[in-house]
């Protein structure tokens, strides 16, 4: 079943080994297929340079497998959650990457300090509130979830396809899993940026409303005039 939509979450997986976002076996890439209501996910445990299409597990959008003779990853329940709460994304990336998480750690958003940033979110990259031991001692990947929908909330998936979780790591997304894979490069590369931006100014402050609205609305929207026109 699903064989592209396989093979792409494969070599999701491996691009974010590629960008150097994951080591061993940390992190996960998966993506649904909107037609079918099923996800397709990276198995628990199995090292990448292992895997192949066929490893890829399958399953309905409330977690149960479908197709599949391993194990999907332990955070499989984090993914569906958001993709019953965000129907407008088609894939969703979880990484420990170092500087995101050191900022996920840390209990702080990424601020939106330049343009780099604002080409990609319309604002800080947000954080979590911090898992109750309740939450945590039941149904602890599915509360993930449920941490990062109600940070969302009033915000658009795609206008901010990231969010850190408190002293954990970040999730990422997209309209696929290539895209939510090229935005979990780009949230490293951005929390990088930010931590060295204080460490040359521990008091600078984020871009201006107008400078970050002028970046944005060009890469994104209605609006947008980056890029070469299709036609």
């Amino acid at each position: 079943m699903l064989e592209a939509l396989r093979a792409e979450v494969l070599e999701a997986n491996l691009e974010l080994v590629r960008r150097g976002l994951v080591i061993f076996t940390f992190g996960n890439a998966s993506g649904v297929s909107r037609e079918h209501g099923l996800c397709v996910i990276k198995p628990s445990g199995v090292p990448y340079e292992r895997m192949t299409p066929a490893d890829m597990v399958i399953t309905d959008l409330e977690g149960r497998i479908v197709e599949g003779h391993l194990r999907p990853s332990s955070d499989l329940d984090t993914h569906v959650a958001l993709y019953r709460a965000f129907p407008e994304i088609g894939g969703v990336v979880h990484t420990h990457s170092r500087h995101a998480t050191a900022w996920a750690q840390a209990l702080r958003e990424i601020p939106c300090f330049g343009t780099t940033h604002a080409d990609y979110f319309h604002g800080p990259i947000p954080v979590t509130e911090p898992l109750s031991a309740a939450e945590i001692e039941s149904d602890y990947e599915a509360n993930t979830g449920v941490a990062i929908i109600r940070r969302m909330k009033g915000m658009e998936p795609l206008a901010c396809p990231a969010v850190l979780v408190a002293g954990h790591a970040p999730f990422c997304w997209g309209k696929s899993v290539s895209d939510a894979a090229h935005t979990a490069v780009i949230v490293e590369e951005l929390a990088g940026m930010a931590f060295e931006t204080l460490a040359i100014n521990h008091a600078a402050q984020p871009i201006s409303q107008a400078l970050r609205d002028k970046h944005h609305f060009r890469k994104h929207g209605p609006t947008a005039t980056y890029g070469q026109a299709v036609g």
